[in-house]
């Protein structure tokens, strides 16, 4: 039993260092300005998609991402932790992308990649925290989804059974395949780069990575076609161009403020009891804790 697994994955900018420069006038992030990395809960959804993969011999992992062409680096920190494959959804025409463009340029891509068991994404991105986008593809692709995921626990029979972490509690749920899963930032973290996969994949690029490098040995990317990372505009995955980007987000930023928390006051504790009982005494009267 092998299983066709698509990881959906994003390059969000580290909002740990946010700065002025953080937006643009139109609303939009200006990425430019910000570290970018792999987004923590989609690590979280490969570590998933990896146990799977440990678990039933066979089983695939592509990686599926949308973003401009330095968005590559997130297929290749798949890779280098076990993935197959990487695709990389890229385009001007999905500059500006809110969730419902977002995750109609996605389920584009996922039906051109074509047969799978099993689509597993984090929970939300750092970067908007709507938790939008895996249940919007879930619903275009017209497939069942189980989101809060904790644990991918079994799978077989055509059906997965999934621990989901709530607010209130725990469950467990079974749902048929194919099916859409997102996880929480509660499930285990992703394992570290494996050092035989970052030797093999170190040199994996996009096509239009390997132009703007101008690399001379273009014979490695022919005799090495692993290492040729797929890349797909708006024609390649047939989408429609008004539901794409800005033009199809419906979503519109108004107005931007920067919050910066300033501490009014400031008391020195020691660690007698009587500060630590003082202190507890007043956070119970200000309803703070209890």
């Amino acid at each position: 039993m092998a299983f066709n697994i698509i990881v959906l994955a994003k390059q969000v900018p580290d909002t740990r260092n946010v700065g002025k420069d953080a937006m643009k006038a139109d609303g939009t992030v200006n990425r430019a300005a910000l570290p970018a990395i792999f987004n923590p809960e989609d690590l979280n959804a490969m570590e998933q998609a990896l146990d799977i993969k440990d678990r039933f011999p066979g089983s695939t992992i592509t990686v599926l991402t949308m973003g401009p062409g330095r968005a590559a680096e997130i297929l290749r920190e798949g890779l280098f932790r076990g993935a197959d494959d990487g695709v990389l959804l890229t385009d001007r025409a999905f500059a500006g992308a809110d969730t419902l463009a977002t995750s109609y340029a996605l389920s584009m891509a996922i039906r051109k990649i074509g047969k799978f068991d099993i689509i597993i994404s984090g929970r939300q991105a750092i970067d908007g925290d709507t938790a939008q986008v895996g249940p919007q593809v879930a619903e275009k692709l017209g497939v069942p989804q189980i989101t809060y995921a904790e644990n991918i626990e079994k799978i077989g029979n055509g059906k997965i059974t999934v621990k989901r972490r709530l607010e209130n509690g725990v469950e467990v749920v079974e749902c048929p395949l194919p099916v859409v899963v997102t996880v929480n930032g509660s499930a285990r973290a992703c394992r570290p780069r494996n050092a035989k996969l970052l030797l093999k994949y170190k040199h994996a690029k996009t096509v239009t990575e390997r132009q703007a490098e101008n690399i001379d040995y273009i014979d490695i990317y022919s005799s090495r076609p692993y290492l040729n990372l797929t890349e797909w505009s708006v024609d390649d995955v047939e989408a429609d161009k008004v539901q794409c980007g800005l033009s199809g987000s419906p979503t519109k930023v108004k107005k931007i403020e920067n919050v910066v928390f300033q501490a009014k006051e400031s008391r020195h504790l020691t660690d007698d009891d009587v500060d630590i009982e003082e202190l507890m005494k007043e956070l119970i009267d200000s309803h703070t804790i209890g």
